[in-house]
């Protein structure tokens, strides 16, 4: 059995998750086209999914997350893949996330499950209790969304509509259009079909699938084969607890089976990390790679800035295994608590995370506020990766549309002739 260390480890990681390499200047040139659409595309097709989040401190992170791995491209052509060609939709994945329609058999999976779960009893009471008595609430959702979709949730939730009769738990605080919409999507009824600023447009899905869209119903076995297949890929190395944090995050029934059964086909290979107990695993079309790593094939110089809930290090336990890199969310966190920022943004150098940046937008102004640049007891405090920081910095404030950087004093002392 083949023995690799943390960082052979962590370098495939970055190249499956395509951070090794500079953004390529055709994407530039071609931004809003069919090039730069099937760059968006196989980067997705590699990580499996992208991460949403509301906040827009800096930027949406599904935005950040192509930006760190493509550089500059056009957000229009990404709404272009999402919204008319529909390449793309958002469904649950590690959470609400974007993922591919051709892998739509792999989520129709967890619509017939939800649905599945429902009429066998296997959620909550409270929550059979609540579906039941907001069957009128469902009925109507769909009926209205039938006649005029694609609809915003605030259109079912004005005085007229919540005296229909139908009931609060009390335990959706009052949400239950909200609820009942998000229930609909998770069982595949509606999907979101548009977005007007960040508010969601539903529509019913057979509206919103194209025509070539996947529609094999897949048996259980096979779908957590793909996805358990998907999950490693993009992870490069790892363990089952790794794997069944990402991607369809917690959703591998009889994971163990479907590892020893991808194993006994030779699909993929047990490895073993160092003096690791753990059973490390890795993909068969992956060991070509792994071994050109070992044989010393591997130049990063690309530094970068990630999104907080970025695929690299949306998995904390492994990100501090394999980089040392203790990375936590402070955005619920009171500010007088906080121990770097609001929304930090790690620092990817070559091989290794060397830092946070604590930026902010002034999207009013066009400027990007620096609040504070933290260095990591290992990092290199020298003149070229200050300038290597600042290149990515200048390069997202390019992105974001910023006409000016504004730095504050709190810089390292290495990095601050570049950072200023």
């Amino acid at each position: 059995m083949k023995i690799i260390t943390p960082e052979t480890a962590r370098r495939l990681f970055i190249m499956r998750q395509r951070l090794n390499e500079p953004p390529t200047s055709e994407v530039r040139r071609t931004s809003g086209s069919q090039e730069t659409s099937e760059v968006l595309l196989d980067v997705v097709r590699d990580l499996g999914c992208l991460q949403l989040d509301p906040i827009s401190a800096v930027a949406r992170s599904h935005q950040l997350v192509l930006w760190s791995r493509v550089g500059q491209y056009d957000l229009g052509t990404l709404d272009q893949l999402l919204w008319r060609e529909r390449r793309l939709f958002e469904y649950w994945a590690h959470q609400a996330s974007i993922v591919l329609t051709e892998d739509y058999p792999i989520h129709a999976w967890l619509m017939r499950t939800y649905s599945r779960e429902e009429a066998t009893g296997q959620v909550s009471q409270r929550y059979q209790q609540w579906l039941k008595a907001n069957q009128k609430l469902k009925l109507h959702l769909v009926r209205k969304l039938t006649q005029r979709g694609p609809l915003p949730a605030r259109v079912f939730e004005n005085k007229t509509e919540a005296q229909q009769g139908w009931y609060s738990s009390g335990w959706t605080s009052g949400r239950d259009v909200s609820q009942m919409l998000d229930y609909l999507w998770m069982t595949g009824k509606i999907m979101v079909a548009g977005r007007s600023g960040i508010q969601k447009l539903w529509d019913l899905s057979e509206r919103c699938l194209p025509e070539w869209t996947p529609r094999d119903k897949l048996p259980e076995r096979e779908v957590v084969h793909r996805a358990v297949q998907k999950s490693l890929r993009a992870l490069g190395v790892a363990t089952a607890q790794h794997i069944n944090q990402h991607y369809t995050r917690k959703r591998y029934p009889h994971l163990k089976e479907a590892l020893h059964d991808l194993h006994a086909e030779g699909v993929i290979e047990k490895i073993r990390m160092g003096d690791d107990k753990a059973e490390w695993f890795i993909h068969a079309e992956d060991v070509p790679l792994l071994d050109r790593i070992e044989a010393g094939d591997f130049a990063c110089e690309r530094t970068t800035l990630l999104s907080p809930f970025d695929n690299l290090i949306c998995d904390r336990a492994r990100t501090a295994k394999l980089f040392n890199f203790d990375f936590r969310i402070e955005i619920y966190t009171p500010q007088h608590k906080r121990q770097y920022g609001y929304y930090v943004l790690p620092i990817l150098h070559g091989d290794r995370l060397i830092g946070r940046v604590d930026p902010k937008m002034d999207r009013e102004h066009g400027r990007l506020h620096i609040h504070a640049v933290h260095a990591e007891k290992d990092a290199p405090l020298n003149h070229k990766t200050g300038r290597a920081i600042r290149d990515a910095i200048e390069d997202l404030a390019t992105f974001l549309g910023a006409t000016d950087i504004h730095y504050t004093h709190l810089v390292p002392s290495g990095w601050q002739r570049e950072l200023k």
